[in-house]
């Protein structure tokens, strides 16, 4: 702890990623969020979305009362604000009081409009969350704070999606997430500094990473365009349009991975490489922005944030949700409840109701 300390009185705010220096991110939750607090949205006209979300309710124990139902065509891209607004009300309608966040179990539509869908869900859609232009957007009461109630404290139910091609890569996924929770792997976080200089913005943020982790865990600051061959992969934050050789290295169950580029979240019709990619590579969670944010910091991941609070314990969910301060065009994918760093998981498996109950 003193040697934290002492490299925040070294190095400036802004190096260390803008956090607050009045919020004690050392400090592990007491109750993170657990299946309690998660609700799973199904579309029951989707019959990959019907598979998966059984699968995970089961595997993550979430009680029946937080499985809610709509209906509407799926395997669109996007789905127009009139269509969507009706359709989180009548979600909102069959959510009990103490859920906190949503998991989607589909993988079109990503898009509402002009924003990402997992944030349109979380906050409701509206085009302050939206850039026609290089400009910022609505910023997350949320970001880099220790709640653990956001829809308590802020109105905000964070959400994420079960995405994949196939339900069986998504059932994979899954498994990864369960298979991680309090293993506290010694694997490995690169950062990397590659050749384009537009999409490397975050590698400003890197030294300080370094320094502030270096007493709990690995990692390594690479100056080159992808990874090969690694078998220890727990964190992989880059900045391309397309990432090589992905499919060469191990992802560690509870991985977090992701690509600073302008559509890496247009989940199936990308000009670029999809975030899922990441996931049918092995990482357990990853994001990308469905529309063009530019190249702000702010639109994308802190990997400062993202690995402090998921070293404290944290899930995957929070930890991501909390890492990004202007969040309305980036789409968050992946298993939410993987915690690989909690100690204490009773609210993970412990406790009932749970699936059955009313």
């Amino acid at each position: 702890m003193y040697l934290r300390l002492t490299l925040l009185l070294l190095f400036p705010v802004s190096l260390l990623g803008g956090c607050d220096p009045a919020a004690d991110t050392d400090a592990v939750p007491a109750a993170p969020l657990g299946p309690r607090e998660l609700a799973i949205v199904v579309n029951d006209s989707d019959p990959s979305s019907r598979v998966i979300a059984e699968y995970y309710a089961v595997k993550r124990l979430i009680p029946a009362r937080n499985m809610i139902h709509v209906r509407f065509p799926p395997g669109a891209s996007a789905m127009r604000p009139q269509v969507f607004k009706p359709l989180r009300a009548q979600i909102q309608r069959q959510t009990p009081r103490e859920v906190q966040a949503y998991v989607l179990t589909w993988t079109a539509p990503y898009r509402v409009g002009c924003m990402s869908i997992t944030t349109a869900m979380a906050a409701g859609f509206s085009k302050e969350f939206c850039a026609a232009a290089c400009k910022p957007t609505q910023a997350s009461p949320y970001f880099n704070t220790d709640s653990q109630t956001p829809f308590d404290d802020f109105g905000w139910r964070p959400t994420m999606m079960l995405a994949g091609t196939t339900p069986a890569d998504v059932k994979a996924l899954i498994d990864r997430g369960v298979a991680a929770d309090g293993t506290h792997p010694t694997g490995t976080g690169y950062l990397m500094i590659t050749s384009d200089r537009a999409r490397n913005t975050r590698a400003r943020f890197y030294q300080g990473i370094e320094l502030m982790q270096s007493d709990r865990f690995r990692l390594e600051i690479l100056r080159r365009d992808s990874l090969q061959y690694r078998h220890d992969v727990m964190f992989y934050f880059t900045g391309l349009a397309r990432v090589a050789d992905i499919g060469t290295n191990t992802f560690l169950p509870g991985a977090i991975a992701d690509h600073l580029t302008s559509a890496g979240g247009r989940l199936t019709d990308s000009p670029q490489m999809s975030s899922l990619r990441w996931l049918e590579a092995g990482a357990t969670g990853s994001y990308g922005t469905v529309t063009e944010p530019c190249n702000f910091v702010e639109k994308f991941p802190r990997p400062n944030i993202v690995i402090d609070r998921y070293l404290n314990g944290e899930t995957l969910l929070e930890s991501y949700w909390k890492s990004v301060q202007w969040p309305g065009q980036g789409l968050f994918i992946g298993e939410p409840l993987a915690a690989p760093f909690r100690s204490d998981l009773f609210t993970l498996r412990k406790e009932s109701p749970y699936i059955g109950d009313p």
